[in-house]
């Protein structure tokens, strides 16, 4: 039976999806096999599990009692090293220990022994249980059938509602377009309006960071049960979307930011940000130029001359704090050179600059062509290279940069002075040392104004 997408909010996985969670539930529970004598030396994070140097034999020896029983021994070949001996299987397992403030023998750390043997025996067991079934789980997922079933539905509804014949609210449709708008409802029609003139759709990969769960959690991919105490998956930062670590791997790149989980505006990735907004720019660019463009492209040094840092910062609050309603008017902010500042200082913070890290190395290469008609078809090929919002936010900022030299007469801001000022902002090199960084500049401030001059053949 098809799923039903108004009710993925109430999902709940088939029996067999809860496969996984019964077998954590038979999972052997940890026995702590405390040592009966006082051991010198035991370090000050272990307990009484701790029996000192053994060997393997006599751990073996000593576990052999019961099914999840554990003890802690120094190493005999290492001395100094410790080792969780865990018996499992009917076998006795031994992991290198560590210890950093908190317990670990892979990439999860603990708070406790008990804890790290505890999520260490489920995973153990699933895994030994249902090796072939989780090798299989991605397979037939379910989430190209819900969609998200963290966030706004509207992105699925659009996709998945059957088209209904009631006829549109508002101006009657063109004529050619007719059929196909009578079979939309009002909200889709008006929800499809906004995005289509807003935004394009562009691509974006979740931001996936290791995840502890509280309860039982299902993963939204694949529906399966996520096992273990601690770090049982990976949360999107971005849009709250929770699956295995393994399923992380398949899930498309499909992220849409929920404004829940994206707390600021400066200093946050730009395409999330657009996303999150549902807008083609950052919405702090488009305010800003818009500002400067009925007041300020006259004004002496525009873009050179700084305004006062302090200033700079309150406007950089305001957007963090009301978004597209923070003020920047005259009445707010008198001087043009505290607005031009919010500008720059939204590119310098942004994780990933405006002209990227992948990207840099082909613009600086096009940069260092002499012939300027291949110089620019080098450009044209590193453009495309920029992800879909970082691209079409150049092209607004360039033809905006374009109009402040229209004004040089005034402004006295050519295309050289504005590729100096915003060449270091916008090229940002990653892990370069100081020479190579320093030859760069030449070539970041050439890369601007070029696509400053030629930002009609460009773009």
């Amino acid at each position: 039976m098809a799923l039903n997408v108004f009710d993925h909010d109430e999902y709940r996985p088939p029996v067999w999806k809860s496969y996984l969670y019964q077998l954590q539930q038979e999972a052997p529970h940890p026995r702590r096999l405390t040592c009966t004598s006082e051991v010198e030396n035991r370090p000050k994070y272990y307990g009484r599990e701790y029996h000192g140097m053994i060997s393997r034999e006599e751990a073996d020896q000593l576990l052999s009692q019961a099914e999840g029983s554990y003890l802690i021994r120094e190493s005999q070949r290492q001395p100094g090293t410790y080792t969780l001996a865990l018996r499992f299987g009917n076998q006795t397992r031994n992991f290198r220990l560590y210890h950093d403030g908190k317990h670990f023998v892979g990439e999860k750390r603990f708070e406790s022994i008990h804890d790290l043997v505890t999520d260490g025996l489920i995973t153990l067991y699933i895994e030994t249980k249902a090796a072939e079934y989780i090798a299989k789980m991605t397979i037939n997922p379910i989430y190209e059938h819900v969609g998200y079933t963290t966030l706004n539905q509207e992105p699925t509804l659009k996709k998945h509602l059957p088209l209904s014949p009631e006829a549109p609210d508002g101006p009657t449709p063109a004529k050619d377009d007719h059929n196909a708008e009578e079979r939309l409802t009002s909200l889709v029609r008006r929800a499809t309006l906004r995005e289509s003139d807003l935004a394009p759709k562009y691509e974006k990969v979740h931001n996936f960071k290791v995840h502890t769960f509280r309860g039982p959690h299902w993963c939204e991919y694949c529906a399966n049960f996520m096992w273990g105490l601690i770090a049982q998956g990976v949360k999107c930062a971005d849009c709250g979307l929770n699956v295995h670590k393994q399923c992380s791997k398949v899930v498309p790149n499909d992220c849409q930011p929920d404004l829940r989980h994206v707390k600021k505006v400066y200093s946050c990735d730009l395409t999330t940000l657009v996303k999150a907004h549902n807008t083609k720019r950052p919405m702090v660019v488009d305010m800003c130029i818009q500002e400067l463009e009925a007041r300020g492209l006259q004004s002496e040094g525009l873009y050179r001359i700084s305004g006062f840092s302090e200033l700079i910062e309150d406007v950089k609050l305001a957007f963090d704090r009301d978004g597209e309603k923070a003020d920047i008017s005259t009445n707010a902010y008198e001087d043009i050179n505290i607005i031009t500042g919010a500008l720059k200082l939204y590119f310098r913070e942004l994780p990933i600059p405006l002209i990227t890290y992948d990207a840099h190395p082909r613009f600086i290469d096009a940069a260092k062509i002499s012939d300027p008609e291949k110089r620019l078809e080098a450009l044209h090929e590193a453009l495309k290279l920029l992800p879909p919002a970082h691209c079409e936010t150049l092209r607004y900022l360039m033809a905006h940069l374009k109009r402040v030299t229209q004004n040089e007469k005034d402004n006295l801001m050519s295309s050289e002075n504005l590729g100096i000022v915003f060449g270091p902002t916008l090229m940002r090199a990653p892990e370069l040392d100081a020479m190579t960084a320093l030859n760069d500049i030449r070539y970041q401030r050439l890369v601007v104004e070029t696509l400053i001059t030629n930002e009609d053949v460009l773009f």
